[in-house]
């Protein structure tokens, strides 16, 4: 047991490392999210951020020492965060290594997996990306045509996966392609893969967002040759793994090496935006109507984050075991998506400015971060796709 004083004292020695080495204003825009990673100049910027805060010893905590990591209680990483998080550092950009790819490997890969990866996610030097998407099937992983014939000692892949955040800069990709069409059952005919993104007959393409940003790909495989050692389990295991990585990207599963993979904004923020704004001669803030809808959005975040204690404390989470951390990313990322379009919505007619816009509030931030939480929201299954798992796997309820 971790004992309070020891806590504080880390927590003390963290805020006096953040204050101190918090990056000044790059003078360019820099990414909300990992999903915004767009351009060099961005990469380099968190590049460099993200294997400054591994090497001070505040990423990777709880991962072994043998790989990089600090071999340390998981609270001490969740101090780390919430540190980041209340001084308004950059982003710890690799976000797919750091909290998919990186825990799984963890957590069933070999020794040989371990000492090859593991570091290299930590350290930002090798940056990760997803390959599940594709663009007919979109979240019906179950029917993913990307296909890995076996040609001796590799594996010869076509096919085409969309919405591979950080594609165009990725060395390693988590890739599911299937390996036996001719399987009784669809998902019985896939296989997982460590994909090298530099193999020859890959080729990413950037995909412009209505924000005017980039981040997301879409990448093509033409007879690529992936080495067979790439691939972990066994062949036909792909779904099993696949759903495994699926319960870290939905916050369901320990194990992330930490760091902040979005700038988390709460009400607070917005108010502190509002003190300002008047509407018919009067402060917005002074509008009935205004604060129900505010203290709507306290109750949900507060909610949210009583909900992510009550989840580690197992006899307040019997009831549905493992329901709290399922239902999570519905919950978190629609609630985000809420706060945001309510700020753009007391903005005004102001709201319909954007980021280089001469005028706009708060330089645009709060549209900026509207019309980027949509990512969110899709991404990792879309909303709707988490409301049925959630309907059929927590509440029992007929498909």
């Amino acid at each position: 047991m971790i004992g309070n004083t020891e806590k504080q004292e880390f927590r003390a020695q963290v805020s006096a490392w953040m204050s101190e080495n918090k990056p000044a204003d790059p003078g360019f825009l820099l990414p909300q999210s990992f999903m915004e990673v767009g351009s060099e100049q961005q990469l380099e910027f968190l590049r460099e951020w993200q294997h400054k805060v591994w090497s001070a010893g505040y990423l990777g905590i709880a991962w072994p020492r043998a790989y990089g990591g600090q071999g340390l209680d998981p609270v001490f990483q969740s101090i780390a965060d919430q540190e980041m998080r209340r001084h308004g550092v950059p982003i710890c950009f690799n976000v797919i290594g750091l909290g998919w790819a990186g825990p799984l490997i963890n957590d069933i890969g070999s020794e040989a997996d371990k000492s090859r990866y593991l570091k290299g996610i930590l350290s930002g030097e090798d940056i990760w990306c997803q390959g599940f998407s594709e663009p007919d099937h979109g979240s019906d992983l179950v029917s993913v045509q990307t296909r890995a014939e076996r040609d001796g000692d590799s594996y010869r892949v076509n096919g085409t996966k969309i919405w591979t955040t950080l594609g165009n800069f990725a060395r390693y990709m988590i890739l599911l392609a299937r390996t036996d069409p001719a399987a009784p059952r669809k998902y019985d005919g896939l296989s997982f893969f460590l994909a090298p993104m530099q193999s020859e007959g890959i080729e990413t393409r950037p995909i412009r967002k209505l924000t005017g940003e980039y981040g997301f790909t879409e990448t093509f495989f033409t007879d690529a040759q992936i080495p067979a050692s790439c691939r972990m389990g066994e062949e036909g295991e792909g779904w099993r793994i696949a759903m495994r990585t699926l319960m870290y990207e939905r916050a369901a599963e320990a194990g992330a090496a930490g760091g902040l993979a979005f700038v988390r904004v709460v009400v607070d923020d917005l108010v502190d935006s509002l003190r300002e704004r008047q509407r018919d001669g009067a402060p917005v803030l002074e509008d009935p109507l205004v604060r129900d809808a505010l203290v709507q959005r306290i109750i949900e975040e507060k909610a949210i984050l009583l909900g992510e204690r009550r989840a580690r404390i197992e006899a307040l989470a019997s009831d549905y075991p493992g329901s709290l951390a399922l239902t999570h990313k519905l919950r978190f990322t629609e609630s985000t998506r809420r706060l945001r379009q309510l700020a753009v919505a007391l903005l005004g007619a102001d709201g319909g400015l954007y980021v280089d816009d001469p005028g706009v509030p708060v330089g645009g931030f709060w549209q900026r971060a509207y019309l980027n939480s949509f990512a969110a929201t899709i991404g990792g299954g879309t909303s709707q796709v988490q409301a049925n798992i959630i309907a059929e796997q927590v509440l029992g309820l007929p498909r």
